[in-house]
């Protein structure tokens, strides 16, 4: 009975360590498994940077025969950081997942295969519409690609200048507004005059159903779209994303080219750089026009572009902004940010200082004296523009002339 007993025993402790272990087994898988979920959910809601580097260009092309120019590009539809210091998220749809789509370079008389992958992740058709092409829709009635296939079509770049491309499929303005929008320069046969620094920037628009600096993922607004009214106007797809994220640096005395692009799709950019004239203007995008020189502000209508070219010859940070200049609140701005050696021939502090020392007070002459003002309220303006827009622009000091 006592071996019987123990026998029993030996068995109970047997199965309860067994059905221990598979419990401990089964709870470690469905521990991995939760956090594996929740890793999955978490990268699934972490919005992305969509946000075009401003010198994320194609290099100037050497001297060559036409050829034939193989395009890829890829409609994706995801959420990105539209406002990092509010914390604001977005639905983009864009080319290739940056806002604007990747600029594309090529020299006139090549012929341009373009093919067109919608992701199957996508919930709308998409197309492209290139400014450059000479036929129906600029290829938007060849490429309307539903989520999950491909179109290829196929146009030769005629004219040189540089031009806008957009999706091309309806509704067309909420497909460009939601960030599905680029440039493409069609190099003369010569190519174009070398310069120190090349820029890539987009000017665009975004209709959020709520206010701008609303927490949270923000949606589209047909309404306000309609109505022209957006809460933001922003370079390069988000708020901050030529000061903060992306400055463009240069040094005193390098030539800058901007390749400049109003996607719109409703107002018209006043393109003006504070504290700098335009060297140089290549109208509409146009190359076979004599450039524009000496240029303080240059008008983009939407769907349109510009090569904007300027020489530093002071160092400073140094904004471009729309001078419809409330749009500034609205996130437009962007900084060039010159190093290099200072030249108080150009500006400095204080009166003119005569030749031999001595300070100008004769009557009728101009003295220089400090006016104070009100700053600008922080609230006002988007992010790190409050900061750099004080620095920039509204000095707590002003200077007037008094005879």
């Amino acid at each position: 009975m006592s071996t019987r007993n123990h026998s029993k025993l030996l068995i109970t402790w047997v199965v309860v360590a067994l059905f221990s272990v598979v419990l401990l087994i089964a709870g470690a898988d469905i521990s991995v498994a939760q956090v594996k979920a929740h890793s999955q959910a978490s990268h699934a809601v972490k919005p992305a940077d969509i946000v075009r580097d401003p010198a994320d260009i194609p290099p100037p092309l050497p001297n060559r025969a036409p050829t034939v120019v193989h395009v890829t590009l890829t409609a994706r539809e995801l959420v990105g950081t539209l406002d990092a210091s509010a914390n604001t998220t977005y639905r983009y749809w864009t080319f290739n997942g940056k806002v604007p789509g990747p600029m594309i370079r090529v020299r006139q008389g090549d012929t341009v295969e373009v093919t067109l992958h919608n992701d199957p992740s996508s919930r709308m058709a998409h197309s492209i519409d290139f400014h450059a092409a000479l036929g129906p829709g600029g290829g938007a009635a060849l490429s309307q690609t539903i989520p999950g296939q491909s179109k290829t079509f196929t146009f030769q770049a005629t004219t040189p200048g540089l031009f806008v491309y957009h999706c091309g499929t309806p509704m067309i303005a909420e497909h460009m507004a939601n960030g599905m929008y680029g440039l493409i320069l069609v190099e003369p046969a010569n190519g174009l005059l070398r310069v120190d620094h090349e820029y890539y920037v987009m000017q665009g628009e975004i209709y959020t159903s709520g206010a701008k600096g609303t927490k949270g993922l923000q949606t589209f607004s047909a309404a306000k779209l309609m109505e022209e009214r957006p809460e933001y106007s922003i370079f390069n797809g988000a708020v901050d994303a030529l000061t903060t994220e992306h400055p463009m640096p240069a040094k005193v005395g390098e030539t800058i080219r901007v390749f400049f692009g109003n996607a719109g799709p409703n107002q018209t950019a006043s393109s003006h750089v504070v504290g700098q004239i335009f060297a140089r203007v290549y109208q509409l995008g146009s190359l076979t026009s004599p450039p524009l020189e000496d240029a303080q502000t240059v008008g983009v209508p939407p769907g349109a572009a510009a090569i904007l070219e300027l020489k530093a010859k002071i160092p400073g940070k140094f904004a471009l902004m729309d001078h419809a200049i409330s749009r500034m609140a609205k996130g437009n701005m962007a900084i060039f940010d010159v190093t290099g050696p200072e030249n108080a021939s150009l500006m400095h502090a204080g009166p003119t200082i005569p030749q031999d020392g001595s300070q100008s007070n004769k009557p009728g002459s101009a003295e220089l004296l400090p006016v104070t003002t009100k700053a600008t309220p922080r609230a006002m303006l988007p992010g790190a523009c409050q900061c750099l827009a004080a620095t920039i622009l509204f000095r707590p000091a002003i200077w007037r002339c008094r005879g």
